[in-house]
């Protein structure tokens, strides 16, 4: 595993796939709080300012591991999402046998939980993650400490850049 700084690397065109906090509170299908969203929209905005084919995925909530729930979707997040940003934004439910990304898009591939595999560190589920992607950005800070296939698993096998929020 090679890391190095997100800044020192020319995005356009790559596939860039970034773990980000988006545990955030829903009700009625709403972000009621957007403080773990927003702190990772820099990493996000500078990825999809390089041109760079950008997915975005998280946990949210704690669905049953590998069956989807729609009261966990990360829908209410890509709705925020398209809110802020002026580039496309879309969900991605079923993603793991690849996903196409336009340059200067962001796809949120759905929660993660919803992938059997992906609390126990997986490393067939982690290998399929990083086949989807150029380069990793890790930048889920709250869900760091813990070993999962999109956490930890996925950097044992695609290349790693170091997120916005490290000093360098």
């Amino acid at each position: 595993m090679s890391v190095i700084k997100m800044t020192d690397l020319d995005l356009a065109g790559k596939r860039v796939f970034i773990r980000a906090d988006l545990n955030v509170p829903v009700k009625e299908g709403k972000v009621t709080s957007d403080a773990r969203i927003r702190a990772s929209l820099p990493t996000i905005e500078l990825a999809l300012k390089q041109g760079a084919k950008v997915m975005v995925t998280s946990h949210l909530g704690r669905p049953t591991e590998g069956e989807y729930n729609e009261e966990f979707s990360l829908l209410p997040v890509v709705n925020y999402l398209k809110d802020k940003l002026s580039n496309p934004v879309r969900l991605v439910k079923d993603y793991l046998d690849g996903v196409d990304v336009a340059e200067g898009e962001l796809v949120v591939l759905e929660n993660v939980r919803f992938n059997k595999g992906e609390k126990k560190d997986d490393e067939a589920l982690s290998k399929k993650y990083a086949a989807l992607c150029d380069v990793f950005v890790m930048d889920a800070f709250g869900t760091a400490h813990r070993a999962q296939a999109s956490t930890h698993g996925i950097g044992k096998f695609a290349d790693v850049a170091q997120t916005l929020r490290l000093p360098g």
